[in-house]
């Protein structure tokens, strides 16, 4: 194939709605079809064009459906217009230009990326939701992995592409049903068809590659295989996939030496987070129904963003694990193998958010909502006592505070609730108390 494709540079292509789009640039081609950059009145975006044996009816179909539907959010890279009228009367759609400055998932994989953990946790973040609006429209993914997905390292705003196999929940009209190493037991042994079930599968191994660096069933099983053939990777993700981590079934560990990726990170994460991981791989294996839900890794996900502690001695970001916690055990930094001690917490209807000084609250620790963007509260210093701390009202509701002993003091926009044991601030929808 040269570097053009089947479209030539200055091809004009006659979408449905009548706009005449120019093509400007090849960017590459899958197994569908061939993605070209176009120009249409001086805006640019991008075209997928599909092979002849790929425009097919029932593709078109789904592309309509899609459009009518319209985007679940702003991570999607969406179908917003269907081109008919081109080269032999062939099929592609327009989207959005992907931005130059989103990195691939695949970086993260081979460390070309390296964000902060806080910054990952808002890209997990924001990936999960965007996928979690998408099944609320009654959609299934059906191929969800690191190869569809692209990140701003700066911001944490994330991109999901190849949304042209995207259909209903359960309906078997799409050409694709997965990448291999992602999809479900049932999906690999031919059992059921793509669902948001299996979705929430494949989410779960992104997820677990995002965080850990490896995947959830790669371990001496997999290190034990002379010849990766279709037998082999049938046994291993079909028919008796293991969890390396599976606290009831150690025979597929990691190896030390060939999968030290995950024997480091899985230490580094709080333990709320890997029993979420031990779920989707233990009894979520063999139970779809029982899958850890969107909301389940939002509101997880959500408390890491808000529990991060900066090492005092050499700054690495060290989760802090409310189980451990509880027990009475001392934080220490993985890097410089020291006690790190942490600052006051804020319990809001489930949520904690830890209050060191510049710490942030956001409209989700106040209602409950998932919006973890809109900044609703900033632990500031008292400035007549700079040791004193307290969170400043960036709303603009009235706040109330309740001291320990009862007392109720109002907090209007712009003012500040002192931080202290066992007093307490209604924000109106949850009521968080001070630990």
């Amino acid at each position: 194939m040269n570097m053009e494709g089947m479209l030539k540079t200055g091809t004009v292509l006659t979408a449905q709605s009548g706009s005449a789009y120019r093509v400007c640039a090849y960017l590459g081609a899958g197994t569908q079809g061939e993605v070209y950059e176009v120009e249409c009145g001086g805006k640019h975006s991008a075209v997928k064009w599909y092979f002849p044996q790929m425009a097919t009816r029932t593709q078109r179909e789904i592309l309509e459906n899609l459009l009518m539907k319209g985007s679940p959010n702003e991570s999607f890279l969406w179908p917003e217009d269907l081109i008919t009228g081109g080269p032999g009367g062939g099929l592609g759609y327009v989207m959005p230009l992907r931005p130059k400055e989103f990195r691939g998932i695949v970086d993260l994989m081979k460390r070309r990326a390296e964000p902060s953990f806080a910054m990952l946790c808002r890209i997990a973040f924001n990936l999960t939701k965007g996928y979690g609006m998408l099944h609320a429209k009654g959609l299934s993914y059906r191929d969800i992995s690191f190869g569809n997905v692209s990140f701003n390292p700066a911001t944490g705003a994330v991109l999901i592409g190849d949304n042209d196999n995207v259909s209903a929940s359960g309906r078997d009209d799409a050409a694709v049903y997965g990448t291999p190493r992602f999809m479900a037991p049932e999906i690999v042994t031919g059992r059921e068809k793509p669902s948001r079930n299996t979705d929430l599968y494949s989410l779960a191994v992104l997820l677990f590659y995002m965080f850990m660096l490896g995947h959830p069933l790669e371990g001496k099983l997999e290190a034990d295989i002379r010849c990766m053939d279709i037998h082999a990777l049938n046994r291993l993700f079909g028919t008796h996939p293991v969890f390396i981590f599976d606290p009831n079934d150690t025979s597929n560990r990691p190896v030390e030496g060939y999968q030290d990726n995950v024997l480091i990170f899985w230490e580094l994460y709080p333990q709320s987070l890997r029993d979420l991981f031990i779920q989707s791989f233990t009894v979520g294996l063999t139970a779809p129904n029982k899958r850890v839900t969107e909301k389940q890794w939002l509101y997880e996900i959500a408390n890491m963003m808000s529990c991060l502690i900066t090492c005092p001695r050499c700054g690495a970001e060290v989760f802090f694990d409310a189980e451990k916690a509880a027990r009475g055990e001392t934080h220490v930094c993985w890097s410089c193998r020291r006690a790190v001690p942490y600052p006051p917490s804020l319990i809001c209807g489930g949520d904690r958010a830890l209050l060191p000084l510049g710490a942030k609250l956001y409209s989700h620790h106040l209602t409950g909502n998932y919006d973890m963007d809109t900044v609703a509260g900033e632990v500031v210093a008292n400035p007549s006592d700079p040791r004193l701390l307290g969170i400043r009202n960036l709303t603009g509701d009235n706040w109330t505070y309740i001291r320990a002993d009862g007392r109720q003091i109002p907090v209007a926009p712009g003012r500040s609730a002192a931080i202290a044991k066992d007093a307490k601030i209604n924000f109106g929808a949850r009521t968080g108390e001070f630990r």
